[in-house]
């Protein structure tokens, strides 16, 4: 029978390493079953599992490999591998696979700890880890750097529901965002992102600012508190809202523009997208006029939000057209994934509020983004702790990544 030795290198990383070693090994036939390599902080962890032919003898190899380990400051070690470990390897390979995120300003021993305690405690195994944020440095202390490790594992779970539950609660105890995704050809291949809009890509909400410029602020702001905790429709807590704004002008209404700031991240996250060829969609219960500014500003693809009505140039209290609550923008997320032919598994829906949860569990990846309480429960990820940015890390993209890119400007001044 073949041999079958798991060979392993370590030591200072050097251009050219592994071009040497796996030249040895080519001298000798041997045929590289399975490999892994990782270089942190610049020292190199580099793993073959090599297979000989019954009639090679492995004492030669052993020895060639020791030598040049020695020329090259490397240690060396060899393990022998049995037909019954290889089997039980090959055996593992088609088990289902997870990806767990973990993100934050900075990420410590205790965090990692308690995060791999729950994955370990649900029977997987952890198969990488590595690094999508930037490396850090010193400016961690000043609170304004994304910290993100991505882990691989692999096993069978009873209830993956029951594993979702636990990473949220460790999320919120120890002030991280956790996001656990089944591994996929659709998690690595997502087309469209689909936001709400206030208090998501930007950073309040329009109702309330016209409501404190009409003087109703208290009233306006106590209902969108209640909607969004569930407690009134949303419909109807929306017609309310707006008829207090009766007697509005329409310069005043106008003049909100560029007064509420972006979400921290949302800029570059949308950028990126753009430059990605993602599709983007606005599917808010707001109203159009802000929209509208972002989707030209972004040349973001599809907005839907509520038509402030207007007579005279003063605000009526009423809504033109269909109201933009959690059902209707479930299914103008579903007709955008139709008419662009995109499967709804492809598809990565972000909101804050309760009439977002409908979109959110409709798309194949949906994240409650500085959520209320319910709405982190309900959804299937909740990310609080860093900007929209922080999504690409989802999709696999690394700060790396983006270092010398020139993303696409924006359409409008800040």
């Amino acid at each position: 029978m073949s041999q079958k030795i798991l060979i392993h290198f370590s030591g200072q990383d050097h251009p050219g390493q592994t071009t040497a070693l796996t030249g040895i090994l080519a001298v000798y036939d041997a045929c590289v079953l399975d490999i892994g390599q990782a270089v942190v902080h610049e020292t190199l962890a580099l793993a073959l599992l090599v297979e000989l032919s019954a009639e090679r003898d492995f004492a030669p190899l052993k020895r060639a490999l020791i030598e040049r380990c020695d020329e090259l400051g490397l240690q060396v070690r060899f393990t022998p591998i049995s037909e019954e470990a290889l089997d039980h390897w090959l055996t593992a390979q088609g088990r289902d696979r997870y990806i767990i995120t973990v993100l934050g300003r900075a990420i410590s021993a205790r965090q990692l700890s308690r995060v791999t305690a729950i994955i370990a405690h649900h029977g997987l195994n952890i198969d990488r880890i590595e690094r999508l944020s930037g490396r850090l440095s010193l400016a961690i202390h000043t609170g304004d750097t994304n910290a993100c490790v991505e882990l691989e594992a692999s096993g069978d779970i009873a209830t993956e529901q029951a594993m979702r539950a636990e990473f949220l609660d460790v999320a919120q105890d120890l002030g991280i965002d956790i996001a656990f995704q089944r591994e996929s050809i659709f998690r690595r291949n997502r087309r469209l992102f689909a936001f709400d809009m206030d208090s998501t890509l930007i950073d309040g909400e329009v109702i309330d600012e016209l409501a404190r410029t009409a003087g109703v602020a208290d009233q306006v702001v106590a209902i969108t508190e209640s909607a969004m905790r569930g407690e009134i429709e949303f419909r109807e807590s929306f017609r309310r809202r707006v008829a207090l704004l009766k007697g509005l002008s329409e310069e005043q209404v106008y003049h909100l523009i560029g007064r509420i700031p972006l979400t921290e991240g949302a800029e570059q996250l949308i950028q990126t997208l753009k430059m990605l060829g993602y599709k983007t969609a606005i599917l808010s219960g707001g109203f159009t006029f802000f929209a509208e500014y972002l989707k030209n500003r972004f040349g973001i693809d599809y907005v839907y939000a509520n038509t402030l009505e207007m007579a005279d140039g003063y605000v009526t209290g009423e809504v033109t057209g269909r109201v933009i609550d959690g059902a209707a923008k479930a299914e103008l997320l579903r007709e955008i994934a139709e008419r662009e032919s995109i499967s709804l598994e492809q598809v990565i829906a972000v909101g804050d509020g309760a009439n977002d949860l409908p979109m959110l569990n409709l798309a194949g990846m949906g994240i409650a983004f500085r959520a209320k309480p319910l709405v982190r429960q309900s959804a299937g990820h909740a990310l609080s702790h860093l900007g929209l940015d922080s999504l690409l890390y989802l999709i696999g993209v690394r700060d790396s990544d983006l270092e010398g890119v020139e993303l696409p400007s924006t359409v409008l001044a800040r």
